[in-house]
């Protein structure tokens, strides 16, 4: 006997559809397959069978996050390919600050009415996610909520695993004055802050589609810009050079995020006039009137991830982060004092 629910149906849930959207997504999903996968999409849980070669007191390292009030912007622009990207990166990017390989995804999507293309679109930017952070995406949950969501209307999040041998875990005890803070650019706003970029530019009225000069791109192709992901160049930095020190610059800017990684007394005294800032930031801060020290409490301001390195190692970190396409530069150093972060 198939699965049907009439009743269900009535009431708003539409069965059959999820499960064509199971059918529609495989095809992504198959392309984050790697060695350790042992599930296929649509069982009860996703099984993962971790390689710990080499490895000798192996830990795991979870993140969760969402994509936020971003979505919005997919929604108004009927756009909905890239946010999946931004979901992966805001997990991906926080475990790899410890020095975790992601291993694995899961994620998770609430839907007002369930369209199998759309939630297809949707896990398609999951997928690129897990393929751009080398990770694979082993199942998730897509639920339809009829009568508290309108049915355009969903809500993206997901969960991360990564996997790192103890003694590779960075350790922010070894770091020290004269140690070096390097950027590592941005592709623009990323994940974070979109409640106040939504109020700013009055997106529910806004020409999204209109051209900006000073974008060089349309308001909304800049908006949906997806977040960068730093798994494979940060891996790559780590493994040879000393690296005391990495900070994922979300929600909360310069101000919340890098102190996360400096220890008590000891100061990242970071150049404003080095830092090479999007257009973006410029056009928000002006247009909302936001004073600057918001901006770097709430925003990357085109840093979307800072690596603390010994001095004598800066040169090898940036060499490999370029090596992997990654821009970087340097924007300070560490020093003594009580505030653990100074932009000077």
């Amino acid at each position: 006997m198939r699965s049907f629910s009439e009743s269900y149906r009535d009431a708003g849930v539409n069965i059959e559809a999820g499960y064509e959207g199971v059918k529609l997504m495989k095809k992504h999903v198959q392309r984050t397959m790697i060695p350790g996968v042992v599930s296929d999409i649509g069982g009860f849980g996703g099984l993962f069978a971790p390689d710990l070669t080499g490895m000798s007191e192996p830990v795991l390292v979870s993140g969760t996050d969402g994509v936020g009030t971003k979505q919005r912007i997919a929604q108004l622009m009927n756009k909905h390919d890239s946010v999946g990207i931004d979901c992966v990166a805001m997990c991906v990017n926080d475990i790899i600050c410890c020095g975790a390989k992601p291993i694995f995804f899961l994620d998770y999507i609430a839907i007002g009415k369930n369209e199998p293309e759309k939630v297809a679109t949707l896990v398609s930017g999951v997928a690129e996610g897990c393929v751009q952070s080398g990770c694979a995406l082993i199942g998730g949950e897509t639920a339809e909520h009829p009568g508290t969501m309108s049915a355009d209307d969903y809500d993206l999040a997901g969960f991360a695993v990564g996997i790192v041998d103890r003694a590779k875990i960075i350790d922010h005890d070894r770091m020290r004055p004269g140690d070096v803070v390097i950027a590592l650019t941005s592709s623009g706003i990323h994940s974070n802050g979109y409640s106040l970029v939504r109020k700013v530019f009055n997106v529910e009225h806004a020409d999204l589609g209109a051209y900006v000069d000073e974008l060089g791109c349309t308001l909304g192709e800049e908006l949906l810009r997806p977040t960068k992901i730093y798994v494979k160049p940060v891996l790559a930095a780590m493994d040879v050079a000393d690296v005391h020190g990495v900070s994922h610059i979300t929600g909360g800017g310069f101000y919340e995020n890098i102190p996360r990684c400096i220890p008590d007394g000891l100061c990242a005294k970071i150049d404003k006039s080095a830092l090479r800032t999007p257009p973006i930031f410029g056009m928000l801060q002006r247009m909302g009137s936001i004073p600057e020290h918001d901006m770097f409490n709430t925003y990357n301001m085109g840093v979307g991830m800072t690596m603390i390195v010994a001095k004598d190692d800066a040169d090898k970190a940036l060499a490999a982060l370029k090596e992997n396409g990654q821009d970087a530069y340097v924007i300070g150093e560490v020093v003594s004092g009580e505030e653990k972060v100074a932009l000077c």
